[in-house]
């Protein structure tokens, strides 16, 4: 048995209407998917499937908690998610994943493995910066980062990013 053979949504078998299927992610999921940013998860997926007799309307809506390491302490630290993705899927002559919303898959294929959808959508929710609150990073490694000159929990390491020419663009009227 795959990795991710739980995950094949066999189309073809589905009857027109509505059909609902639940996952569930955690640590080994991510890690079959060689991913060592997220330390564990605790995430249910709702995949909810509307057969129209010609496209496939799905939509997937995962809702949990994903463990990262804190930007600034590289303590563990919990992140809740709620996230959703849509797509219709349709048969034809060959693959095309060209667009965001909209996949097609050759008419050969029986069924979809939605494993990947799920992960990108998982990943994506995951914000670009991770933090603890103000007051809850790892003590001895902010100590460490004063000590250092490394930003500390009050600072916006990102602040300083903003060109003021840029803002002086803005600003000007054409």
């Amino acid at each position: 048995m795959g990795k991710f053979t739980e995950f094949k949504l066999m189309l073809k078998s589905l009857p027109v209407g509505k059909h609902s299927f639940e996952y569930h992610l955690d640590k080994q999921f991510f890690s079959n998917m060689e991913n060592l940013d997220i330390r564990d998860a605790d995430i249910k997926v709702t995949l909810t499937v509307e057969y129209r007799g010609d496209a496939y309307a799905l939509t997937f809506h995962l809702l949990g908690t994903q463990t990262v390491l804190c930007d600034r302490c590289l303590d563990e630290m919990p992140i809740d998610i709620d996230a959703e993705y849509s797509l219709t899927v349709k048969y034809g002559d060959e693959y095309n994943d060209d667009s965001d919303s909209l996949l097609i898959i050759p008419e050969s294929d029986n069924y979809l493995n939605v494993a990947f959808m799920i992960y990108d959508t998982a990943v994506l929710a995951i914000p670009p910066r991770h933090v603890h609150p103000q007051g809850k990073c790892n003590r001895a490694m902010s100590a460490l980062n004063k000590k250092y000159g490394v930003t500390t929990e009050n600072e916006d390491p990102y602040e300083d990013f903003a060109d003021e020419t840029d803002s002086e663009n803005y600003d000007s009227e054409d």
